[in-house]
């Protein structure tokens, strides 16, 4: 099977789980608790005309199932919806906030990834010693810690008591930089979330790679690279580490719905204005139609980069074909 039909039966494969997370998502936030009638009225209160009229507009008046109906043929159309609490197309919401959820969650995992794979090939090479238990007490440590209690340190430390960076924001909206400096400043305020983030998901990296270059370093190629005379650094990082890679290519695919849960807490601790802080808006506010389009688009999000990961297979592994 060439690469291209393969491609297409995968998107095939999305169909039926896309129209299963539609269904799932309405009905679960349909079911919870909270009317967003009531929140637009507040405390301020008002008649029951006024109530009933609002919930006529919002087609909340309907019967739930009828309501999915509607909502699922707007869905296939391209039609989200629109915010309840903005008035904003949900689609046009999304796409505002989703390149800085994009932006955080590409630079933690790109640091994540070279400090876990990194510190992990330290630790296989000597197992056991004074440095591998160090290593695999920081990647303990690292793996335990809550997101939400290391950002707030992570403010406290770098941010109140040294004043080294920001804290709040993605920019500085006082100075309104342009250009190059528009991208270091972002990049000065992108620091604590990120390094956050990082050092939450460096553990589970570092400990699968560190398992998989001790077995792999059993194999009899790796034998013979070193009878070779080939350095000790060319044989675990050019030999060992690529097949080692395939069990933490993995994990990065099954854990992006986590990463996802990690940058919402870290985008809220810092004020960062993704996708995490536009759907905690979404849930206090009861606003349905965002919350809906929210989590369609990260499903769609989360398998669309399965799908990049199944294809990193083949990059790394000659012996993969999609056949």
């Amino acid at each position: 099977m060439s690469l291209i039909l393969y491609l297409l039966k995968r998107l095939l494969y999305t169909l039926p789980l896309m129209a299963g997370a539609i269904a799932i998502i309405f009905f679960l936030i349909h079911a919870a608790p909270g009317d967003p009638v009531d929140y637009l009225i507040g405390e301020a209160g008002a008649s029951q005309e006024v109530v009933d009229r609002l919930r006529a507009q919002m087609g909340l008046d309907r019967p739930v199932i009828v309501q999915f109906g509607i909502y699922a043929f707007e869905v296939l159309r391209g039609n989200l919806g629109y915010s309840v609490v903005s008035g904003a197309p949900v689609l046009t919401l999304i796409l505002e906030r989703f390149p800085a959820t994009l932006l955080l969650m590409a630079t933690q995992y790109t640091l994540a990834a070279i400090i876990g794979i990194t510190l992990g090939v330290v630790s296989a090479r000597r197992p056991n010693s004074a440095t591998d238990n160090v290593i695999t007490f920081f990647s303990l440590a690292s793996f335990a810690i809550p997101v939400f209690w290391l950002g707030q340190m992570m403010i406290l430390i770098f941010g109140y008591y040294l004043d080294w960076f920001p804290i709040q924001g993605m920019t500085n909206l006082r100075k309104g930089y342009t250009g190059f400096a528009y991208v270091l400043d972002v990049a000065y305020h992108l620091t604590l979330p990120a390094l956050t983030l990082a050092i939450y998901n460096v553990g589970l990296v570092l400990r699968l790679t560190r398992s998989s270059v001790i077995q792999v370093t059993g194999q009899d190629y790796i034998k013979v690279a070193r009878a070779k005379g080939l350095s000790e650094r060319t044989v675990l990082f050019k030999h060992a580490l690529r097949n080692a890679l395939l069990p933490v290519v993995t994990v990065i695919g099954v854990e992006i719905p986590g990463l996802i849960a990690g940058a919402v807490l870290a985008e809220t601790v810092f004020g960062w204005p993704g996708l995490g802080r536009l759907t905690l808006d979404a849930i206090n506010a009861r606003d349905y139609p965002l919350l809906m389009g929210m989590f369609l688009f990260i499903c769609l999000f989360v398998i669309l980069a399965n799908l990049v990961v199944d294809l990193l297979y083949a990059a790394l592994d000659p012996r993969i074909r999609y056949s």
